[in-house]
Parts: structure tokens; C-alpha cells; sequence
């Protein structure tokens, strides 16, 4: 019988201290498995969604939000910023190009962004079919927004009031889907693109809407819609200055801008700029506190999955030392001896090991197919190169857990343990 066939019999000999030895090197596998290919996806969302960008530059408050609302679209904007004070600063000489966001819509929980052609040419947008928007209310939609929403061209559908949830839809105006993007694996999979001015005509109609519903709630709907038409076409210098944008994506003209520009902003306007590459190691930073200490824990469990198959190992060769010395005595040489102690321990890490991976890609996947954002969206349908790192740590344990028993059973000297029966 070879060595494998011994110890595979051996291991199912005990069912139940095999089982637990592999369940803990599994559980500890799959740790580091989840946090392996979490961490690797947040990491390259984060790089692709803010390739480019030099500088947001938006209302005042945290900068950490003001990049999350702005470059990833997973939290609320700090505030709106004038929209004559954020044209001059595009304009400045220390800008290459700069990119308008009017956030403050959604549809079914997708963000419906207003903005310009330079939001196109920023992250290089293409569209699989139809056109990109031109009139108003005309949108183009991301490749997954299209996909969930089931929405193809021509079709229509309402934005609603705020960033999340459906309670106060814009009835008065519906979009119409003029294109759908190809998949871009960026932020704009999961956006609505339309003009500006549609982000600020649905506004504009919400807050009259709002206040003849306080001065005349009997008003029919065609009159309002058609006063709302009237005032958008006799805009009067007033209306242009209440106008507001979200924020501003900034591409640098030269090096010097990286020093000169977020300086300008922060000091001399009532707006502030902020870096999303320090803003995103910042981030990084704050979530690195607790996956180093679920690393460690993991790393623990795996410490203790190795010494567990060690004692296992260890009792067993106590319990089969005649066993083994009938078999020395059979024929069976010293190295097979030893292959016989090593294989079982290599097959309850490598087992383990194995079934960790799964775990970890199922238990990703089932996280990410519940997560509310799908801007952050993760996938357990991943495979990552450097989950072979993984697989050579079980081994490693393998190795380390048997190699003291195999080495005992190398060495045992035959005469005395059959003297002693």
C-alpha cells in the first residue's frame, strides 16, 4: 500500500480531530482570503476612479466626504459652490481642465450626475448604444445601471429628490435614455449622466413646486409646468447668480499648480480643495487599523491550526509506533516511514487551506451581493495571483506541523519498541 493510502486511512481513522484541524486552518485562510481580495478590489476602485484627478474643489467641510461624494459617489456632498466662483476658477492658468458636477437627484438609489463633455473625456467614456446626451433630460446610463434597471434606449424614467430613496419623485419631467455606456469598470457603470441645466430646471420646478403647494395647493399641474417653462426661458441676471454647482474635478496645467492652486482655493474663496490622493490614504489609513488586527487574528487562528495538527501528528505516532515497526520490519524503509507522517499532515493543511479559499470567495461574494452602495461593490468572483501565497502558507504549516513527528518516525529504532510489546 503506498504512503498516501496509509495516511488518508489514518486521517479518517479520527474523524473528528481531522475535521477540527482543517476547519481551523480553514478559518483562518478565510480570513486572510476575504481581507486579501477586499482590500485589493477597494484598492484598484479607488485608483480607477480617481486616475486623473488632481483636485476636487467643492463647499467647505470635511475633505474626506467632499472626495467620497464627488470622485466615488458614496456619501452626501458638503454643500453646493457658486456657479460664477467655480467658472473663474476653472479658468484659472494653473487649471488644464476642470470638470462640473450637479449632484442631488436619484433614481432607485443611482446617482443622477449632472456635468459636461469634459466628465467624458475625463474618464474616457464610450457608449455601446445610442448617443451620449445633448438636450435636456436626455441621459446616458451606465452599463450596470442599464443591466439592474433593465432600461434600453428610448425608454423613460423619473429622478427623485436627494441621494437615496424614492419618496419624492420629480413627476413633472421624465429623462429619456439617449445612450447606454460600455462597461468601463469605473464609477460610471453606476451613474446616470445628463446636462447641467436639467440637474437645475428639476430644482428650479421642486422649489416652486414646494412653495405654490404653501400659496395654492389648487393650481392645476399644466399651469405650473408652463409658468416653470416661461421663467426658464426670461432667466434674469438674479437667476444666474443663484446658480450652484456640486463641485469641481480639476486636472493640473503644470507642477507648479500642485503648490500654487490648492492654496488659492482654500484661502482666498469660500470653497476648499482637497487631494484625493491624500485623502485616500487617509482612508486607507483608518481602514488599515482594523484589517491589520483581523490579519493578525487570522494569523492566530493558523498558529493555532498548526500546533493543533502538530499534537494531533504527535499522539498519532505515539499510538502507531509498533504499527510503524512492523511495517520497518516488513520492508518498509525509513524515508517511506517518514512520507507516511508528512503526507497526513500536508493533507489536513492542504485541505484546509483549499476549503479557506472557497469560504473566503463565497463569504465575499454574499457581503457584496448584499451591500447597498454599488459604487464600492464588491466580488467574490475574483481570482487574485497572489493567492498562491495562501497556498503556500498552508503548506507551510503542513510542513512545519509534521516535519517533528516524521522526523521521530525516521529515527525510531525498531528493536526497542518491539521488545517493550
Amino acid at each position: 500500500m503506498s504512503p498516501l493510502k496509509i495516511s488518508w486511512k489514518s486521517l479518517w481513522s479520527k474523524p473528528l480531530s481531522s475535521a477540527l484541524n482543517i476547519m481551523l486552518i480553514a478559518f483562518g485562510t478565510g480570513i486572510l482570503t476575504i481581507l486579501l481580495l477586499a482590500s485589493t478590489q477597494i484598492g484598484d476602485k479607488l485608483d480607477k476612479n480617481s486616475k486623473d484627478i488632481d483636485l476636487v474643489v467643492g463647499a467647505k467641510g470635511s475633505p474626506l466626504q467632499l472626495i467620497l461624494s464627488s470622485i466615488y459617489y458614496i456619501d452626501f456632498p458638503t454643500g453646493n459652490i457658486p456657479l460664477k466662483e467655480a467658472m473663474e476658477l476653472a479658468n484659472s492658468p494653473f487649471v488644464k481642465r476642470a470638470v462640473p458636477l450637479a449632484l442631488g437627484d436619484n433614481h432607485n438609489g443611482i446617482r443622477i450626475v449632472g456635468t459636461d463633455s469634459n466628465f467624458v473625456s475625463l474618464y474616457q467614456l464610450k457608449t455601446k448604444e445610442g448617443k451620449f446626451w445633448s438636450g435636456d433630460f436626455e441621459a446616458t446610463i451606465g452599463a450596470t445601471v442599464a443591466k439592474n434597471e433593465r432600461l434600453k434606449i428610448g425608454d423613460t424614467f423619473y429622478g427623485a429628490h436627494g441621494l437615496s430613496g424614492s419618496s419624492d419623485i420629480h413627476k413633472n419631467h421624465g429623462y429619456v435614455v439617449s445612450g447606454i455606456l460600455e462597461l468601463q469598470g469605473n464609477v460610471a457603470d453606476n451613474l446616470i449622466l445628463t446636462n447641467i441645466a436639467s440637474v437645475w430646471k428639476m430644482h428650479e420646478e421642486h422649489e416652486e413646486d414646494h412653495e405654490h403647494q404653501v400659496t395654492d395647493g389648487t393650481e392645476e399641474e399644466h399651469d405650473h409646468e408652463k409658468h416653470s417653462h416661461e421663467g426658464h426661458q426670461h432667466e434674469t441676471p438674479e437667476a444666474e447668480e443663484k446658480k450652484e454647482l456640486t463641485a469641481l474635478l480639476i486636472q493640473y496645467r503644470s507642477p507648479m499648480s500642485v503648490a500654487m492652486f490648492p492654496r488659492l482655493v482654500n484661502e482666498t474663496t469660500n470653497m476648499q480643495a482637497a487631494s484625493p490622493a491624500q485623502e485616500s490614504t487617509r482612508l486607507f489609513s483608518l481602514i488599515g487599523v482594523g484589517v491589520d488586527t483581523l490579519q493578525w487574528f487570522a494569523l492566530l487562528i493558523m498558529f493555532i491550526a498548526a500546533i493543533s495538527v502538530f499534537v494531533n501528528l504527535y499522539n498519532s505516532l505515539k499510538e502507531r509506533k509498533y504499527d510503524l515497526a512492523i511495517m520497518r520490519t516488513l520492508g518498509a524503509s525509513r524515508t517511506k516511514l517518514f512520507g507516511i507522517i508528512m503526507a497526513e499532515g500536508l493533507m489536513l493543511t492542504i485541505a484546509g487551506t483549499l476549503l479557506g479559499i472557497l469560504l473566503g470567495h463565497m463569504i465575499l461574494e454574499f457581503i457584496g451581493s448584499n451591500q447597498e452602495s454599488s459604487q464600492a461593490q464588491l466580488s467574490g468572483f475574483v481570482l487574485l495571483f497572489d493567492e498562491i501565497y495562501l497556498f503556500a502558507g498552508g503548506l507551510a504549516i503542513g510542513i512545519f506541523a509534521s516535519i517533528i513527528p516524521a522526523v521521530q518516525a525516521y529515527r525510531s529504532n525498531i528493536s526497542s519498541i518491539l521488545a517493550k510489546n
